[in-house]
């Protein structure tokens, strides 16, 4: 029998809701109120981005205008106390041209994540996602 930890447990469920568009109360539930959400650098936020929760909340509605739908995959995943490392493969399709990206464009991600817990949900989220380069001809 596979015991799995309860924060990963949540982690999981957390990724499936974001991908389900889960926003307000529904996303809410899955953070502390003091929650900060940390996303390192990349190739769409080249300043990275600090987010506490009502931030997480719009940007997760704004999400829902940009992409038609995503996916999350958890290929591994790491616990020890309060903190869980996540492997994940991302995908989203563009709602709206990004750039030279057209609607309809797949975006795909690698990234880890690295979430700390407080009674039972997430009070830190640090991301590092890692873009494929875009191929403009290919949707």
């Amino acid at each position: 029998m596979t015991v799995v930890h309860p924060n990963v447990e949540t982690a999981i469920r957390y990724h499936q809701a974001v991908a389900q568009w889960a926003t307000g109360e529904e996303l809410a539930a899955f953070f502390h109120p003091e929650a900060v959400h940390r996303e390192l650098p990349n190739a769409l936020f080249p300043e990275g981005a600090v987010r506490d929760l009502p931030a997480v909340l719009a940007a997760a509605e704004r999400g829902r205008t940009v992409l038609t739908e995503q996916h999350f995959e958890v290929l591994n995943a790491v616990a020890s106390g309060d903190q869980v490392a996540l492997e994940v493969t991302w995908h989203g399709t563009l709602a709206m041209a990004l750039g030279d990206l057209p609607v309809g464009h797949v975006l795909r991600a690698h990234i880890a994540t690295f979430l700390e817990f407080r009674d039972g949900r997430i009070v830190s989220q640090r991301n590092y996602d890692c873009y494929e380069r875009p191929h403009p001809t290919t949707a």
